[in-house]
């Protein structure tokens, strides 16, 4: 079994609220986070400790997503839509009202956005037009989390009525999978980088692992001590990343659904309170987390295979 080794790297401050949202650059030399004080940050993996302010919002952020084709970030402000930054010259270029509420998630594909908010909307936004395609009512409850499989064209839905529903949005967002099994509100979801697994956390503290398939469980965890917050698999799909309302993240072996490393303030001076958000950089295979210490924390992750 591979042997996990952490090391720190560098613990970033400059919010002045929890930190709720996380999202890897275009460039994935660059990283963005977004907060309860309405601040959306860059930072440099090159230079990490000279965070640059490209927007102030006046609402708190829950949700960001790089658009790749255009080099455009989507930022999810609550109550108010959306707000894009074009950021070859980190200027807000256009914003669209779709709701009134909070906004959780948001997933780019192509030409479209899929925004998720806690009144149980979907909303896709044509980014072309720059306006709003089509709005879809899944629950009364909130959509919490959303997970794109490109070349299945499925989109994972993780609901607070505790489901996660798929649909197919090659073929007009016809429904798939109903897929019941957490306790509690889905907090994360993920395909692995192969699409074969749909992994999902939720508040109930389970790590499940659903056959993409058909959509049926293949292995549940009981993972943390309170809600999975967010996760996240490593490029090459072989690594997981899960952090959680109890301080900790872990690092998981995906295929053998085993535990290889818990990193938490005890061990590793981890995060002081519940981390929000975890990505695995594409650019040098770092961990970045964000948490309600209003801290970023960088972690350099070695795999010994033994």
């Amino acid at each position: 079994m591979a042997k996990i080794e952490v090391n720190k790297l560098y613990t970033l401050t400059g919010h002045n609220d929890c930190i709720y949202a996380l999202a890897e650059g275009s460039d994935p030399r660059f990283f963005y986070t977004g907060s309860g004080d309405g601040m959306v940050v860059e930072w440099d993996l090159d230079l990490p400790k000279n965070g640059k302010l490209i927007a102030r919002l006046t609402n708190s952020v829950y949700a960001l997503r790089t658009d790749p084709i255009r080099n455009w970030l989507f930022i999810g402000h609550n109550f108010e839509g959306i707000h894009v930054v074009d950021l070859n010259d980190n200027k807000e270029i256009w914003s669209l009202k779709l709701t009134d509420q909070a906004i959780f998630d948001i997933k780019i594909v192509d030409n479209y956005a899929y925004v998720g908010a806690a009144d149980g909307v979907l909303t896709i936004v044509d980014i072309k037009k720059r306006a709003i395609k089509k709005h879809i009512k899944l629950s009364s409850k909130s959509i919490r989390s959303l997970a794109v499989a490109t070349k299945k064209k499925h989109l994972a839905v993780g609901l607070s009525d505790n489901t996660i529903k798929i649909l197919d949005f090659a073929n007009e967002f016809q429904p798939v999978a109903n897929i019941t099994g957490h306790s509690n509100s889905v907090f994360a979801l993920s395909y692995s980088p192969d699409e074969k697994t749909l992994a999902s956390g939720a508040r109930d503290a389970n790590l499940k692992f659903w056959d993409s398939s058909n959509y049926t469980l293949s292995e549940s965890i009981v993972a943390h001590l309170y809600a999975i917050n967010y996760l996240s698999f490593n490029e090459s799909g072989n690594l997981l990343a899960t952090c959680s309302m109890d301080k900790s993240i872990k690092v998981w072996d995906p295929v053998n659904r085993k535990l290889l490393k818990v990193i938490d303030k005890a061990r590793n001076a981890g995060h002081g309170t519940s981390i929000n958000k975890v990505v695995w950089s594409t650019y040098n295979g770092n961990i970045i987390s964000v948490s309600d210490d209003r801290t970023i924390s960088i972690w350099q992750i070695q795999v010994n295979n033994s």
